[in-house]
């Protein structure tokens, strides 16, 4: 399959663009920051597009969507009308009315949609599901994601993460979207939610950038008519931080710290047991390059996590 890149903004766009060589031939990117675009050209050797307008007009059967996410909806709803399949980046965009447009788009289109919603498809996540919904635990009353990094006390977080307009928030709109996405897999989508958002922070380098003061430091927390609560904590500010998945019920627990699964239930005796973890599926971006897309990455968990969004940060 021939693919193009659409923006480079994301940090994620060199990955995907390898994994699109490895499977393909990428005919070039568009990036409308000149700084940026020459970083990825010195890198990839890959032509730069002058226009959005000029990579649709090319040869590319798809399109790689890695621009800043107040961009998704008017470059999506373009590579749609202009017959391109499309891989995205999450979130899909800022709004649920931003969200409606872009499935008009695609459904009217008849194209391929995927998103990157990667976390779904490794196996411990898998275990911890399976294991959810097999009625071990009795009834779910509690879900715990914890998924955190140093990109702020590190440093290493491009500047442009930090711009609230482009990103349309910090760090629970970024990093904090895998905890969105896996809570609405096990339990859906909320019916209330609230947040506590902070800057901690205070690295002179990270502050000259963090104009916008968008959080670095993150919790929300779900309410669900059955009485379940979710928690989803993230951040840029933790270091050597596992990642952690866990899911009450009236009957007991699962819980994953780094790839390790283990279970506490009525069935085990209340003892600690490990959950066997099965093999990962390809993530979303190789299903794609390859057109052999799973279910969980298409546009109806795209539109929920937009959602999901929009009530974290109450908008």
């Amino acid at each position: 399959m021939k693919i193009a890149i659409l923006g480079v903004w994301h940090v994620h766009a060199p990955d995907y663009t390898r994994t699109a060589l490895a499977h393909g031939e990428v005919v070039g990117f568009f990036e409308p920051n000149d700084a940026l675009a020459d970083a990825f050209a010195a890198h990839f050797g890959l032509p730069r597009f002058a226009t959005v307008e000029d990579l649709l007009a090319s040869d590319c059967e798809a399109v790689i969507v890695c621009s800043a996410t107040k961009d998704h909806t008017a470059d999506i709803i373009a590579a749609a009308k202009a017959g391109k399949h499309i891989f995205t980046e999450k979130v899909l965009a800022l709004t649920d009315a931003e969200c409606d447009a872009i499935e008009a788009a695609v459904n009217e289109s008849g194209i391929t949609f995927v998103i990157s919603l990667f976390q779904k498809y490794i196996g411990s996540r898998k275990a911890v599901k399976a294991v959810a919904h097999s009625g071990e635990l009795g009834k779910i009353n509690y879900l715990r994601f914890r998924n955190c990094h140093n990109g702020s006390t590190g440093n290493w977080l491009p500047a442009h993460f930090y711009n609230a307009e482009e990103c349309g928030g910090g760090a629970m709109i970024d990093l904090g979207a895998h905890g969105m996405y896996l809570t609405q897999w096990i339990l859906g989508v909320p019916a209330s939610v609230s947040s506590a958002f902070t800057v901690s922070c205070d690295y002179p380098a990270v502050a000259e950038k963090n104009t916008d003061r968008v959080e670095d430091n993150a919790v929300t927390v779900m309410s669900y008519p059955d009485g379940a609560i979710a928690i989803n904590e993230t951040g840029f500010v933790s270091t050597n931080d596992p990642v952690v998945f866990e899911v009450h019920g009236e009957l007991g627990m699962v819980r994953m710290e780094g790839d390790r699964v283990t279970k506490r239930t009525a069935a085990t005796g209340g003892q600690e047991v490990e959950v066997p973890v099965p093999e990962g599926d390809p993530a979303p971006i190789v299903q794609f390059v390859t057109g052999n897309i799973l279910p969980g990455c298409g546009m109806a968990e795209a539109k929920a996590l937009t959602h999901m969004m929009v009530m974290a940060y109450g908008k």
